[in-house]
């Protein structure tokens, strides 16, 4: 348990964001607290989901996801978005598939109580952010798990795009910056065990 949890936000375009946080799990654990993991917009396809469940009985991890990406109508040039047909899920505007809600709903009652229930010193709630830029999840929501979040629990909101609201309210805000990627200079794609 710690003496005073407080509420940490990595955010940011660059690459670490997630890495970040499974670093502090794994420093958390190294101390002998209790971590939950909640990663909202992915599902069981990660390096990490191999490794995770073996590293201590101290440690949890949900995966609150599907296998496609969300993309809102509009928000790509038409040929970048033929290149993700068959991996992405295309809404309009405000209105994200239904069973995105009906998940990440269900995320959402985890994680309540998770922050409340005093069984995790650590909670970790990876993607939340995304989850709030697709409307899956409102700031409102947020906010409440915040407010009501025990005194000693640490609670880590990871993912691009943090809202301001979220900035101001957090205690730490990380921003990952990209300088440079391997992805844009020599078209490089995700590799297994580095970025998946």
């Amino acid at each position: 348990m710690f003496v005073q949890g407080y509420v940490q936000v990595y955010t940011g375009d660059g690459k670490g964001k997630t890495t970040a946080a499974l670093g502090l799990a794994l420093r958390a654990l190294g101390a002998g607290k209790r971590v939950i993991i909640l990663q909202f917009m992915k599902e069981q396809s990660y390096s990490e989901h191999q490794i995770l469940p073996q590293v201590s009985e101290n440690l949890c991890v949900e995966t609150i996801g599907k296998p496609f990406f969300l993309i809102k109508e509009g928000s790509m040039p038409e040929e970048e978005l033929a290149k993700w047909t068959k991996k992405a899920v295309v809404f309009p505007p405000g209105k994200p598939p239904q069973e995105y809600l009906d998940l990440v709903a269900k995320g959402m009652q985890r994680a309540r109580e998770a922050v409340t229930e005093g069984e995790f010193d650590l909670v970790i709630l990876d993607e939340i952010n995304v989850a709030l830029h697709f409307g899956l999840v409102t700031w409102e929501q947020v906010e409440d798990l915040i407010k009501h979040k025990g005194k000693h629990v640490e609670l880590v909101l990871t993912g691009r795009g943090a809202p301001q609201e979220l900035i101001e309210r957090a205690d730490l805000v990380t921003e990952m910056k990209e300088i440079k990627h391997y992805y844009q200079t020599k078209g490089v794609q995700a590799r297994k065990g580095i970025e998946n």
